[in-house]
């Protein structure tokens, strides 16, 4: 909240001036921060695979970590490693996590992209509070919530498809600088339909989660705390895959199945492959942020907004053995780099025409609802002009009923929807874009549009959230509860 307060008076104080904050603000969203620490060249540091959470239990703490040559990074970490560990579970059979919070602040936790209840969901203020108990205490009178001191097990019954989830911190007002500084991970959940499938995996399956950061002289995060310069979202200068700075990642002349998550605070990439492979669509696409497309989808370029997922295949064996392969952002250069080494070896992989029968459109919707996403007279960014107040309901819909909701906006907004995932119906009333197909949770609303998605929620009743994964907009209180009635 007090970074809130200290935002919200820049842009006061803009607005004093007489100079319209719109005039301001680029049409993309985001501030270039420039490093103050040599950079490293790209293609050196190999990509690392996170390790698979062992056991039921993470510790949030502080951890020196070796990100930059010759510097250190203190990262806050989950059980001391960024990303933190890949939490691997199965549709069907209900898991827990327990948490420790050995930072020396508060944290939330959200399982992004889970189907989870109200208690164990991530609202911002259901905090985990630090130890000792006098630090806590002087937190808990700050900000009242279901709150926990030290620790708190979050229960996820995993009733849902295989996907590509993540966690990450979600604390009110605080999202984006913990983020920032290391607090999120993968979480992959499997079943059986998925299972059958012959798609590549063991050592041929990557995780990669792509930010983007910027450092310090000494190493350290640098991230601008409080300057209304960048409460238009923060985008740091190195390019980071799982943690590492433009890796490279050798890789044999077969397929590959690449889960790439964009977990930066506001940075949107457009992905392509340099060289591209004879004949185009290099990357053939088999799910979204809620598990498998009905049918594989071929793209020569990926736009991936914050916090969304893209679940594709990638045959290697269409470059030459020796190629180095580069993974670039169109709008911001390198991001990593694959060399295809040695000659062709079996690959048992194929990507099947069929790949499931769970995306069918939903009946027609109960009722419609519209969203309108904006920014108020102050800078802060609103939900229906409306500036994010914990426990005011925007929308009640009802448990098991479909709704459409409406997401209308004059500038760039990722928008995610806690519970439950959704179809995108239009764009403009048109056809949805290229890469709207199957379950989201995520949609990328670009400047001046309107956005349908149709939405079933189902299972729990309670509070949840929608809001803005641009996480500086987020912050900005760019947030809303709805509630789920029986």
């Amino acid at each position: 909240m007090r970074r809130r307060a200290v935002l919200g008076a820049g842009a006061a104080a803009l607005g004093a001036a007489g100079i319209g904050w719109s005039l301001l603000t680029p049409k993309l969203p985001g501030k270039l921060l420039h490093s103050r620490a040599p950079l490293p060249r790209p293609f050196e540091a190999r990509l690392a695979i996170p390790a698979v959470l062992a056991g039921e239990e993470i510790v949030q703490r502080e951890a020196d970590l070796a990100i930059l040559p010759g510097l250190t990074t203190r990262a806050w970490t989950y059980n001391g490693s960024f990303p933190g560990p890949t939490v691997i579970t199965r549709s069907g059979r209900a898991a827990t996590v327990t948490h420790r919070n050995q930072l020396p602040e508060p944290v939330v936790v959200h399982l992004h992209g889970g189907h989870t209840p109200a208690g164990s969901d991530g609202y911002p203020i259901d905090q985990i509070m630090p130890l000792p108990p006098a630090a806590a205490h002087h937190y808990m009178a700050t900000m009242a919530g279901d709150t926990t001191v030290g620790a708190r097990t979050y229960r996820y019954p995993m009733q849902q498809r295989a996907a590509t989830l993540w966690y990450h911190d979600h604390r009110m007002g605080f999202t984006g600088p913990a983020v920032y500084r290391g607090l999120a991970g993968f979480h992959l959940v499997r079943d059986d339909e998925e299972d059958a499938l012959p798609l590549p995996r063991g050592e041929r399956e990557l995780p990669l989660m792509i930010t983007d950061r910027a450092f310090e002289e000494d190493g350290s995060f640098r991230y601008p705390l409080g300057d209304a310069d960048y409460m238009n979202g923060v985008l740091g200068d190195v390019i980071l895959v799982n943690g590492r700075p433009w890796p490279v990642h050798e890789v044999d002349p077969a397929r590959y199945r690449l889960r790439l998550l964009n977990a930066s605070n506001a940075r949107r990439y457009r992905l392509q492959f340099d060289p591209q492979p004879p004949g185009g669509d290099a990357f053939v696409q088999i799910g979204s942020d809620g598990g498998l497309l009905t049918r594989p989808i071929g793209h020569d370029t990926l736009e991936l907004a914050p916090a969304e997922r893209f679940d594709v295949v990638v045959d290697f064996a269409r470059w030459k053995p020796g190629t180095k392969v580069r993974l670039i952002d169109r709008d911001g250069g390198d991001v990593m780099r694959f060399d295809v080494t040695g000659p062709k070896t079996d690959d048992p992989s194929r990507v099947p025409p069929v790949l499931s029968t769970s995306a069918e459109p939903l009946p027609p919707p109960k009722r419609s609802r519209t969203f309108r996403f904006g920014q108020g007279r102050d800078g802060t960014w609103r939900i229906n002009d409306l500036t994010y107040q914990p426990g005011r309901a925007l929308a009640r819909p009802r448990l098991g009923e479909v709704e459409h909701w409406r997401f209308v906006t004059d500038f760039h907004h990722p928008i995610h929807l806690h519970l439950n995932h959704f179809q995108v119906v239009s764009r403009n009333a048109n056809e949805i874009g290229e890469y709207d197909k199957g379950w989201k949770d995520t949609v990328d609303l670009r400047a001046s549009e309107a956005v349908e998605i149709a939405v079933r929620f189902t299972d729990y009743t309670g509070t949840f959230m929608l809001h803005c994964h641009n996480l500086e907009h987020e912050d900005m209180a760019m947030m809303a509860d709805f509630v789920v009635e029986p």
